[in-house]
């Protein structure tokens, strides 16, 4: 559907892209990632005609885009910028309108293309666009009284309304709250299943993974890397392109590609030692806030399998590990307990306790600093009955009950409490 071919951007003294080239197949959704001033809002200007590339050139549907008229590439490439500034004061509903434009002739008939919807008014277009992107409750409201985050919904069903088979997005989500921006792209997930291209621009490298058929990562305008998530957000590539550290895991629930920044080491790392005792997935932010601060910290029991052992690894920490699916056993409840002995301080999760990790909890009694990270109450993860409440309720009078955000806080007071 979409090819770039050796574009090159100048503006002003500056080459903003650097031959680009990239082929975007129909019915797919490509993200553009990438650090500011990479380019990612200039290609997607060059897709949708609105400016010439200096080199190179971009064709849609086997058309050069610089070729087409105005009003052609319009009805072939739907964009939503990223600045939802409107100067003037028309009504919502008018403003979805305007996206049926391309198929209008100045003498107020149908222009260009033979459509194979005609049967279909401008009315319904518009109004199902509004319904799609949730505007249709403000339609008759002017477009400068409504929210920045509502203006971006109705920029995105004024593009809906344009009815094209490939449509841009400039940073789509960047004023909307997470429940619009979850919806935006669900919605975006359900276009594409209907067949139509979308390429995105999107900042939040986590969305773009998750929701994502490949991805396209610029750097100072080249092409840096490109294909599946998995293979273009790895921990080097990243470093180049963002200059940070990262951690690349699967998420515990979704199962995508998930990318954890985190603060360069700039002190030396910290004395103390501290063991985590979690998993399913509960100590997996816990070991990079513990990781970024400097400690030495170590984790398990872990089963093989376990989201937080492959955290774990990733982060090169020692881990005491269990077979899949197996209650921990001798040897590896000796291993951890010799772990707790030597740590200054000992984190306990708020990991869901069965038969089969109960020794973790008889393990963590053993510590005599103990840390316990709570966002659920226990009888919600309890599945080990009375004697494991009663050692939880032991373990929380004598320890330090804490919140994810509380965490280093408390892990500095009891290091600092056992030197």
């Amino acid at each position: 559907m979409i090819r770039i071919e050796d574009v090159a951007v100048r503006l002003g003294n500056a080459r903003v892209l650097d031959g680009v080239t990239a082929t975007v197949d129909g019915g797919r959704f490509v993200g553009l990632v990438g650090p500011n001033g990479a380019g990612k809002t200039t290609l997607l200007r060059a897709v949708n005609g609105a400016l010439s590339p200096d080199e190179g050139r971009v064709l849609v549907d086997g058309d050069a885009v610089s070729d087409l008229s105005s009003k052609a590439a319009s009805r072939r490439v739907a964009t939503v910028p990223q600045d939802t500034s409107l100067s003037f004061d028309f009504p919502v509903r008018e403003v979805v309108a305007m996206g049926r434009n391309p198929y209008r002739s100045r003498f107020g008939g149908r222009a260009g293309e033979k459509r194979t919807t005609e049967t279909v008014s401008d009315a319904d277009v518009v109004e199902g666009a509004m319904e799609r992107t949730d505007v249709t409750a403000f339609a008759d409201r002017p477009i400068t009284a409504i929210s920045g985050g509502e203006r971006q919904r109705v920029l995105l069903a004024r593009a809906l309304a344009q009815d094209t088979p490939v449509l841009l997005l400039d940073e789509p989500t960047a004023s909307l709250d997470i429940n619009h921006q979850v919806r935006t792209f669900e919605l975006v997930r359900e276009l594409v299943r209907e067949g139509k291209t979308v390429v995105a621009a999107i900042h939040d490298l986590n969305l773009a993974a998750h929701y994502c058929d490949e991805l396209l990562l610029l750097d100072s305008g080249s092409v840096l890397a490109s294909g599946p998530p998995t293979d273009v957000l790895a921990e080097d590539t990243l470093r180049e392109a963002f200059d940070a550290r990262a951690v690349v895991s699967r998420h515990p629930v979704t199962g995508s590609t998930y990318v954890t920044a985190l603060p360069d080491r700039t002190t030396p790392a910290r004395e103390g030692r501290v063991h985590v005792v979690g998993g399913g997935g509960t100590v997996s932010r816990l070991l990079y806030l513990l990781t970024a601060a400097g400690y030495d910290a170590s984790v398990g029991v872990l089963n093989e399998g376990d989201s937080d052992l492959e955290t774990a690894r990733l982060l090169g920490l020692d881990a005491v590990v269990e077979e899949p699916f197996a209650p921990i056993g001798a040897s590896a409840r000796e291993a951890v307990e010799a772990r707790i002995r030597d740590a200054d301080a000992t984190v306990l999760a708020d990991v869901e306790v069965g038969a089969g990790n109960l020794a973790n909890l008889e393990a963590a009694a053993e510590a005599d600093s103990v840390i316990i990270v709570e966002e659920r109450p226990f009888e919600e993860r309890n599945y080990a009955g009375s004697d494991a409440a009663a050692r939880y309720r032991t373990l929380r009078e004598r320890g330090t009950v804490v919140s994810p955000d509380e965490l280093l806080s408390a892990v500095e007071a009891s290091v600092d409490a056992e030197s």
